[in-house]
């Protein structure tokens, strides 16, 4: 039977089809490429500006939402295709490459098709929605020769760059742990009694895909999916990401990522359709401490109660909201998106990191198609996979955790400083919003313990743990074990 090209882009993803389609054609140094944009809400929409930027011409945009397609053709200059379904797109073999900006739940299902229909990947931040889909990521990107880049912009800022070379020189000493935190200010999502309608102009059984189509128990479909484990990564995975994979990048963890791992935290103050955290802390235990942290109450004034921003870590007196911390023997790195600072142990200035915030990024990816060498890419697939182990090992910790005493929190993290330091710190943050922890107590997770080899967990809680491991697929939109 002879398979024509649509009925394979409908069929491979569901069925494991083997065919492989006919690599890109050779480009000329100066030649632009012609890219399709999927997903185009304000990221995506956002995003525009870069590839055009980077020497690419967008020639599709592709979202659920016609009136996000509209907004998006506009910005890339009008005579554009628009696609709603993301299969169509796929069809279009004028285009080169795929530009992913969709909620997480797709990461995964449209970096393979596109692979499998022969197109280069950008896929935003984090790489996955879940390990066994990062995974097929990569076998896919190596399957069918694809080039594919994590939008981890940090990984191309010279500030991380030259914090990952002064980190490998010992300049300040040995690494005696890190901590990555993002702490944002973000309210309720609010709370429905009924299912909230759909728009007509957005398909959403398309928005969807993978994901069981349930009614819309949220009031808005777009961003606030952040919040709601099947489709999003809490703030874990939509910003502290960032800095999460910064520390598997200036320590060159790669392959070598933490084997045992718990969290703790809760949805603290909302009462609402959200359902994950909104103050998550991740122990990762490996050759050095790793902890990540996440707050979206904000800090208040204590004489008013009103509120005058995000948290704040105030650990070393520095005022910190985002930023990747590596603490030496001699002091400690304070380097994130656009640069930052290395202090000695008194919290003085050593040295000023200069950034640019990964500008270069997306350009970075348009050389590597032109190269065909996987290995000119900052945040080749591979990398964004294993820096996202770090993300969803924690975060399964919690996920599969029970709610427990401040003690039982404490007994847990004992004797892993920076643990104990950002506990005590999370109970007096708390407390400032009159939480009482007694009553709405913490979630917290087990120890867990990761084989990175068989990206599998084993041990104690391993059946609870590696439920998570691989997620449940609609048929029309599920990914191969072959992929």
């Amino acid at each position: 039977m002879t398979v024509n090209r649509r009925e394979f882009l409908k069929r491979s993803a569901a069925f494991g089809s083997v065919m492989i389609l006919p690599s890109s054609r050779a480009f000329g140094a100066n030649e632009r490429l012609a890219v399709g944009m999927m997903g185009v809400g304000s990221k995506g929409t956002g995003t525009i500006g870069q590839v055009l930027g980077a020497g690419c011409d967008v020639v599709a945009v592709c979202d659920p939402d016609k009136q996000h397609m509209a907004r998006a053709a506009k910005r890339a200059g009008g005579s554009v295709k628009q696609y709603q379904d993301f299969r169509d797109m796929l069809e279009d073999e004028s285009i080169d490459a795929i530009v992913m900006c969709t909620p997480h739940h797709w990461h995964a299902l449209g970096t393979v098709m596109a692979c499998q229909a022969g197109k280069d990947v950008y896929v935003e931040k984090p790489a996955s929605h879940s390990i066994w889909e990062g995974r097929k990521m990569v076998e896919a990107a190596r399957k069918y020769d694809r080039i594919v880049q994590v939008g981890a912009q940090q990984r191309s800022d010279p500030a991380l760059i030259e914090m990952k070379r002064m980190i490998a020189a010992k300049e300040i000493g040995e690494v005696q742990w890190a901590h990555a935190l993002w702490y944002a200010k973000r309210g309720s999502i609010g709370k429905v009694s009924e299912p909230t309608q759909v728009p007509e102009h957005i398909d959403y059984d398309l928005w969807c895909g993978p994901r069981e189509k349930v009614p819309l128990m949220r009031r808005k479909l777009h961003y606030d999916w952040h919040w709601r484990w099947e489709y999003g990564n809490g703030d874990m995975g939509n910003r502290v990401i960032h800095n999460i994979d910064d520390v598997h990048h200036v320590l060159q963890l790669n392959d070598n990522v933490p084997t045992r791992m718990m969290a703790f935290g809760g949805r603290f103050g909302n009462n609402d359709d959200a359902n994950t955290p909104n103050t998550e802390v991740i122990v990762l235990d490996g050759k050095v401490p790793i902890i990540a942290s996440s707050r979206n109450l904000p800090l208040l004034n204590p004489t008013t109660g009103k509120a005058v921003g995000p948290s704040v870590y105030r650990r070393f007196g520095k005022g910190l909201r985002f930023t990747t911390l590596i603490k030496c023997e001699g002091g400690f790195f304070a380097v994130t998106r656009g640069g930052g600072k290395v202090y000695d142990n008194d919290g003085k200035t050593i040295k000023n990191v200069a950034g640019d915030g990964g500008g270069g990024h997306m350009r970075n990816w348009v050389d590597a198609i032109k190269s065909r060498n996987k290995a000119d890419l900052n945040a080749e697939i591979e990398q964004g996979h294993q820096g996202c182990l770090l993300l969803h090992t924690g975060n399964i910790s919690y996920q599969v955790g029970q709610q427990a005493s401040c003690d039982a929190v404490s007994k847990q993290v004992a004797g892993i400083e920076e643990a104990e330091s950002i506990w005590g710190d999370t109970i007096e943050h708390l407390k400032s919003h009159n939480i009482d922890l007694a009553k709405e107590r913490p979630t917290l997770g087990p120890w867990l313990t990761f084989d990175p080899k068989q990206e599998r967990f084993t041990g104690n809680h391993a059946d609870a743990a590696n439920a998570h491991v691989k997620e449940h697929y609609r048929k029309a939109f599920s990914i191969p074990e072959q992929v």
